[in-house]
């Protein structure tokens, strides 16, 4: 059967959601989560939809990828057909070819699961590998300790807070307020929270977003950033720990995470926190012009 490639709108948002979360499992490499494409919705359903590329045969998507950017694809595969050597050929196919509609010409980026053909295929078509990434993952087996820092679960009346640390964890980041509203009016954002951490003083000092896939799945982390003006205070490590016991309460196995390897002191952060580093992941870059 053909291998159609489509752009699911709005209306196929939902199912393309449902898939990922159904790929979801422990022990699966690092790939596009559902929070993935929740954060995404920041920036409203149209542009989500937009951003969102399945491949499908006989009516069943075997591959969903994110645009995140005009430059990152970032590409899952259904766990059953991560060796299919037909869809491997055709994803490459669609992502090198500038008129299918995937990526723009010139440097490109693409983050796909490790061990499947499509990155053999995009090494032996000239695409490098990139910075390396560390992911990191923390069992939920058992309790999570007390992240001893006063922890409140945002909803629409903290969505002002929310998006100010944000804005002053990350020296680019617009995230408002209408981003927020936005992102919560997801159909991801179901299975997800948004946390704030405070110090003694009653100053909000960092946040993190968690999304969950479902009971027994790996949840997310993305983002997590501290409040610069708050930084080496061990916030960092205790809205981590706060974040591991909101996805255990929401019924995760796990909590991933995943950060450039360069940023050291993220990953020290995860560590501290009762993550545990997994083996470095790389996208693949087009340097051609």
């Amino acid at each position: 059967m053909t291998i159609e490639l489509d752009m699911p709108g709005t209306g196929g948002l939902s199912e393309a959601v449902g898939v990922l979360r159904d790929w979801q499992y422990d022990g699966a490499p690092m790939q596009l989560h559902p929070g993935d494409v929740g954060w995404f919705w920041r920036f409203g359903a149209g542009a989500t939809a937009a951003a969102v590329r399945t491949w499908s045969r006989d009516g069943r998507i075997l591959a969903v990828g994110l645009l995140d950017g005009p430059e990152l694809l970032r590409l899952t595969i259904a766990p059953d057909a991560r060796q299919d050597e037909e869809l491997a050929h055709q994803l490459v196919a669609d992502l090198t070819e500038p008129e299918r509609g995937v990526l723009q010409e010139g440097r490109a980026y693409v983050e796909a699961p490790a061990g499947t053909p499509v990155q053999d295929l995009l090494g032996r078509d000239g695409w490098n590998f990139d910075e390396p990434w560390t992911p990191l993952r923390r069992d939920l087996a058992r309790p999570v300790e007390d992240p001893c820092v006063r922890i409140e679960v945002v909803g629409p009346e903290q969505a002002g807070v929310r998006a100010a640390v944000q804005r002053a964890a990350f020296d680019r980041s617009t995230f408002t307020e209408e981003h927020w509203r936005a992102m919560a009016a997801g159909v991801a954002y179901a299975d997800a929270r948004c946390l704030v951490a405070y110090d003694d003083r009653g100053e909000a000092v960092a946040t993190v977003t968690v999304w969950s896939a479902g009971p027994g799945k790996p949840g997310l982390l993305e983002p997590m950033g501290v409040h610069r003006d708050h930084r080496g205070q061990g916030h960092g490590r205790a809205i981590t720990v706060a974040a591991a016991a909101c996805l255990r309460e929401l019924g995760s196995s796990s909590a991933l995470v995943c950060t450039p390897s360069s940023n050291g002191g993220a990953v020290a952060t995860y560590e501290a926190a009762g993550f545990e580093p997994l083996p470095e992941v790389r996208d693949r870059r087009r340097d051609r012009p």
